[in-house]
Order: structure tokens, then C-alpha cells, then sequence
């Protein structure tokens, strides 16, 4: 009789601890889950972070540059063969997608005139970008890697002396700046020339801007320039 209660004894033992067992194996793995939906979150967290740094327009521009890659890639492989791009091209637009697209183009840029100057500032930024060279997503992809945080700075973030500027992107914008100053110069409207005025002026470009401060501040001015002129300022 007390054989058989020591080996009930024995039994129920070893059911205990094959139970602890158990559970410890299963606590385990419930820790193992819970550290991987936290390293899951925190990576969540992190890129939802940098999607929200990213220009609003990031995805259609991102979409666009991977479009005009693709579209040089296969006028090069085109030209390599010796066979015409465009046409090659035409040939797969159905004749409902080209009248569209002809519509599109003749809606494109509509010159409305004069509206406001914001109106004005946003027609030139757009024809600025125009004249821009495609994104080189390949050397984007290894400066986001070099710089990797910096790449998308923030308020508190230190860029000084990490980027350095490209001899050719310098010489592309002191050429827009010299087009814009050339192009400027032929729309100047040619204004009447007045005898009589006074000449407090020593060039042209000076008079323009005597003529634009006096607009601005010839009210706020005019008793002073007189006492100047009759030697009473004081």
C-alpha cells in the first residue's frame, strides 16, 4: 500500500514539473513575441516619422523620376539598335490616349496674364524646374545613405560642412542667373526721359532704385531731402 502511494506521489511530481515545464517554455515565447511586435512598432514608428518629413508631392515626384529613368534607359537601348524612339513609342498609344494627351497639351500652361505676383513667382518656378536635369536617383540613394539622419534634417539637426556642392551644379546655376539677367534686360519696358528732373543718380540701375525707394518712402523723405538741399538740416 505504501508502494503504491509513493509512486502516485513520483507521478504527480512529474506532472507538476512537466506543467512548469510548459508554462516557462510557453512564458518564453510569449516574451519573444512581445519583443518582436516592439522592435516591429519602434521600426513602424521610425519610417512613419520619415514619411511625414518628406514633401507632400514626394511619392508623384518619386513616380515621375523613376518614369523619365526608364524612358532614357530604353532611348538609349533604342539608339543602340539603330531604330527610331519616338516611333517605336507611338506605335503602343492608342489613337484615344494621343487625341488626350494632344488636349493636355494645349491646356498645358495657358498664358492668362497678369494676376498677382504670387501668381507670377509660381509661373517662373515652374518653368525654372523645367530646364532642371532629371533626378540621379542612384546618387540620391547613396547620399541617403552617407548622411543617413541628416539626409532628412530636422530643427535641432547639424548640416554644415556635410554637403558639398557639385562644380557643375554651380556653373548650372550661375548660367540661369546670367539667362534670367539677359532675358530680363530685353523685357524692360523703355520709359519716357524727363529734362527736368533732378539727376541724384549716377547710372541707370541707380536711378531704378531711387525711383523704387521713393515710391515706398518719398512721403516719409521729402522734408528731409529739402533741408538737405537748402543746407538747414540739422
Amino acid at each position: 500500500m505504501s508502494s503504491q502511494s509513493e509512486a502516485d506521489v513520483t507521478k504527480t511530481n512529474k506532472t507538476f514539473a512537466e506543467k512548469q515545464a510548459e508554462r516557462m517554455k510557453k512564458l518564453r515565447e510569449l516574451h519573444k513575441v512581445r519583443n518582436e511586435a516592439r522592435t516591429h512598432n519602434h521600426q513602424e514608428v521610425v519610417a512613419e516619422d520619415a514619411r511625414i518629413k518628406l514633401p507632400q508631392n514626394w511619392e508623384s515626384r518619386k513616380r515621375r523620376a523613376e518614369w523619365i529613368l526608364n524612358d532614357q534607359k530604353e532611348r538609349e537601348e533604342a539608339a543602340k539598335e539603330g531604330k527610331d524612339y519616338d516611333r517605336i513609342k507611338l506605335l503602343n498609344v492608342s489613337a484615344v490616349e494621343a487625341e488626350r494627351f494632344d488636349r493636355m497639351k494645349k491646356k498645358k500652361n495657358p498664358d492668362e496674364g497678369f494676376s498677382d505676383y504670387e501668381a507670377a513667382s509660381v509661373r517662373q518656378y515652374n518653368r525654372l524646374i523645367k530646364t532642371m536635369a532629371p533626378k540621379d536617383m542612384e546618387r540620391y540613394e547613396e547620399q541617403k545613405e552617407k548622411y543617413g539622419d541628416a539626409f532628412y534634417a530636422g530643427p535641432n539637426t547639424i548640416v554644415h560642412g556635410l554637403h558639398k556642392d557639385r562644380p557643375e551644379a554651380v556653373d548650372n546655376l550661375v548660367k540661369s542667373v546670367e539667362d534670367q539677367i539677359a532675358k530680363r534686360s530685353k523685357y524692360s519696358r523703355r520709359r519716357t526721359h524727363n529734362d527736368d528732373a533732378d539727376i541724384d543718380y549716377i547710372n541707370e540701375r541707380n536711378a531704378k532704385f531711387n525711383k523704387k525707394m521713393d515710391r515706398f518712402y518719398g512721403e516719409h523723405t521729402t522734408e528731409i531731402k529739402q533741408n538737405l538741399e537748402r543746407g538747414t538740416a540739422v
